[in-house]
């Protein structure tokens, strides 16, 4: 379910590539010692960025939890698994939230391009007493044959079998849908009906007494946080080629096998 795939989304991204194309080529052109006065007063300004964020990120840390009280059971590919399994030996939980539906037959871009990022960090994550795990409806003989086809190597496992999902607002009942009566990102949203599941993150901890907290949860644009891939093309000239109705991932990022 590629939006660029539809022609005219596809003609206004050509046309803003173009666009965008013909404003790099144009981009002013200063001495040294030009270029370097106002890299310097651009500078401070990172620096006030940086100091926010991580004020910012302290607050993030000292938002009130919410103890967890449902027991949630999920399937991986070793047989089923509470929300406590999930942990391993670690005291923090990371779970992805993954875009995928029973039966569906288009895989998100978005989750795909973040769990690209992955693999690389998980002996991080293990360092750091965290354990990574993504969740979808679809059933886990479907969730393994796209985890396989990607070759990655994460725990990602189905939640079929609980509310799950839809306790957390990222799959929608088909009634709830119809009846516009849908939460996401903590907010009223209008879901569908081309899909009833969204994407998001939500960090859990548990406590020596194997309590379990949910900590933080952020979904939409709040996601791009884990997505390295940004730090990189904000930094080019060309930015994240992003031109379409909806500037977003769709104008450009594929699953990596259909480049």
């Amino acid at each position: 379910m590629n939006k660029a795939d539809d022609p005219k989304v596809a003609a206004a991204i050509a046309e803003g590539r173009r666009q965008n194309e013909e404003a790099v080529e144009r981009h002013p052109v200063v001495s040294e010692e030009e270029w370097l006065k106002q890299r310097l007063a651009l500078m401070e300004k990172e620096k006030q960025y940086m100091r926010a964020g991580d004020a910012l990120a302290g607050e993030v840390r000292a938002l009130p939890w919410v103890k967890v009280e449902k027991t949630y059971t999920f399937t991986s590919a070793e047989g089923d698994l509470t929300l406590a399994d999930l942990f391993k030996q670690h005291k923090q939980l990371l779970i992805k939230h993954f875009m995928m539906e029973p039966g569906q037959e288009w895989q998100c871009q978005g989750c795909s391009l973040e769990s690209d990022h992955i693999d690389g960090l998980l002996p991080h994550f293990e360092h750091h007493d965290l354990s990574y795990a993504a969740v979808s409806r679809a059933p886990i003989e479907e969730i393994e044959a796209v985890r396989k086809r990607m070759e990655w190597k994460f725990r990602w496992v189905s939640s079929y079998k609980s509310d799950f999902n839809y306790d957390f607002h990222v799959s929608f009942r088909p009634e709830e849908v119809k009846a516009g009566k849908t939460t996401y990102n903590f907010r009223e949203k209008k879901i569908g009906p081309q899909t009833y599941t969204l994407s998001g993150h939500s960090v859990f901890y548990k406590n020596a007494k194997g309590e379990i907290f949910r900590t933080y949860g952020t979904f939409g644009r709040g996601s791009e946080q884990f997505m390295g891939i940004y730090g990189f093309f904000d930094v080019l000239p060309k930015g994240r080629e992003e031109y379409g109705p909806t500037h977003g991932l769709p104008d450009w990022a594929k699953v990596h096998d259909q480049y």
